[in-house]
């Protein structure tokens, strides 16, 4: 199920030799967010260039589709999508249809595979770490969280819970996975973020509130993301910073949001 680009191998590097820096971001548009993550993919992969960068935001309102996926696993008509406001777009990472929007935590990581103490080919090392740390994060809000060594993502008791689609270029990772803590999920069930061969009753989105059936509080989820991500991949320090890596435009509903807030 997995596209894991290169054969894995096992050529590892003793660990990462530089610190991740760690972005807490707020929302932005589908557009802004893919044009920051090709700069971003290209800064990380130059000589000295961008060190390790984790950052974690939240998309506007919007659905895309990975390689895994189809325009037939929306149960949305274009005229739904347009009354909606909701953009869809086919994107260059691994995995199904997702549903973005409040709520939910983008979790994007941009580095070389050895910067991540990884060897050139080893993606399924990367992919490996990189639930694992994914699957500690939800453990760590006292919600039950489980991988398949079949299918992407961590799963729970309403579905999935993250969904993962991430993107390999030039020995380079991108991309990455999309947790959801606290959204509306009635959308989600009408996005099929599974292939049809997996399992029966899991194939969209639940939540970790809808889990738990109390509260979770996103800044909770975001420190236990850091942290579980500076542990899988052994960094040796975390720099953690507000705000976006490069100056980006966040799109006007975006900014409509901040403005209401402050």
């Amino acid at each position: 199920m997995r596209d894991l680009g290169d054969t894995p191998d096992t050529d590892r590097i003793t660990g990462p030799r530089r610190a991740l820096a760690a972005w807490l971001a707020g929302p932005i548009s589908l557009d802004a967010a893919l044009t920051m993550a090709e700069r971003l993919a290209w800064e990380v992969s130059e000589p000295s260039g961008r060190p390790p960068t984790l950052m974690l935001h939240e998309l506007e309102p919007s659905i895309t589709i990975g390689r895994s996926g189809s325009r037939a696993d929306v149960d949305l008509t274009d005229e739904e999508l347009r009354g909606q406001r909701l953009p869809l777009k086919f994107v260059g990472r691994g995995g199904g249809a997702v549903v973005h929007g409040p709520g939910q935590v983008c979790v994007s990581l941009f580095a070389t595979l050895a910067d991540l103490g990884l060897g050139r080919h080893d993606v399924g090392g990367y992919l490996e770490r990189f639930e694992h740390a994914l699957e500690a994060a939800v453990r760590t809000v006292r919600c039950g969280a489980a991988r398949d060594s079949s299918l992407p993502g961590i799963f729970g008791r309403t579905g999935l819970l993250a969904a993962v689609g991430v993107a390999v270029r030039r020995g380079v990772v991108w991309h990455g996975g999309f947790l959801n803590v606290c959204p509306e999920l009635p959308l989600h069930h009408r996005v099929r973020s599974l292939p049809v061969a997996a399992r029966a009753g899991m194939r969209t989105m639940g939540s970790i509130e809808a889990d738990v059936q109390r509260p979770v509080r996103l800044q909770d989820v975001r420190s236990a993301l850091v942290q579980q991500m500076t542990d899988a991949f052994a960094f040796p320090r975390v720099h953690v910073q507000a705000g976006f890596p490069v100056p980006v435009d966040l799109g006007p509903r975006s900014r409509e949001m901040i403005k209401r807030v402050g």
